[in-house]
C-alpha cells in the first residue's frame, strides 16, 4: 500500500488572502515546490483536496477552477515536482460527502489509488481540514492557529514537510 500526503490548497499551497477564482489569481507560495518535492523524494504521493463552494456560490465554473488547478500542476512540475492527483468538492449548501470537514475526498483517493491512511497525513490550515483527516485516518499537521485535534501544529508547508519526514525516517 502507497502512503501520501493530502494537502488542502489555499493557504496550504498558495497564497489566499485575495480569492483565486481564475488561474491568474494562483501565486503559489515560495517554499510550496521545495516541500512538495521533499515528499516525492521521501516516497510519498502528493494529492490535494480542496472545497470549493465558489462553484456552487456562482463566483467561478467547473472549467475556471481546472484551469487553476492545470497552472499549479503545470508551475510545480516545472521545478520537477509531482502532484499526484488534485479532489476538490464544489459544494457548499448541497449535503455532500466530500465537503470537509467530511473524509469524502481522501477516502475516494484512497480507494481509488491504494492508500495507506494510517501511514498517510493531511496538511491543511482550517480545522474543518484536520477533522476530514482525522474522520479518514490520518496524521494530521495544522498550519497556522493551534488546533487541539491535529497531532502537529506548524506555521507553513515546509515545516510540515520537514516535521513528517523526521517521523518517518
Amino acid at each position: 500500500m502507497q502512503k501520501a500526503v493530502f494537502l488542502d490548497r489555499d493557504g496550504v499551497i498558495n497564497d489566499n488572502k485575495d480569492p483565486v477564482n481564475k488561474p491568474e489569481d494562483l501565486k503559489l507560495y515560495p517554499w510550496t515546490a521545495q516541500a512538495i518535492k521533499m515528499f516525492n523524494e521521501a516516497g510519498f504521493h502528493v494529492y490535494v483536496v480542496t472545497n470549493q463552494g465558489g462553484i456552487e456560490m456562482g463566483y467561478f465554473t467547473h472549467e475556471d477552477l481546472q484551469g487553476i488547478h492545470e497552472r499549479m500542476v503545470t508551475e510545480l512540475s516545472q521545478q520537477e515536482v509531482i502532484i499526484h492527483g488534485v479532489e476538490y468538492c464544489p459544494h457548499f449548501k448541497t449535503k455532500c460527502q466530500c465537503r470537509k470537514p467530511k473524509p469524502g475526498m481522501i477516502l475516494k483517493i484512497a480507494k481509488e489509488h491504494k492508500i495507506d491512511l494510517n501511514a498517510s497525513y493531511m496538511v491543511g490550515d482550517r480545522e474543518m481540514d484536520i477533522d476530514a483527516g482525522l474522520q479518514a485516518g490520518c496524521k494530521t499537521v495544522k498550519i497556522g492557529a493551534p488546533y487541539k485535534k491535529a497531532d502537529f501544529q506548524v506555521n507553513n508547508l515546509l515545516e510540515a514537510a520537514n516535521l513528517i519526514l523526521s517521523h518517518v525516517q
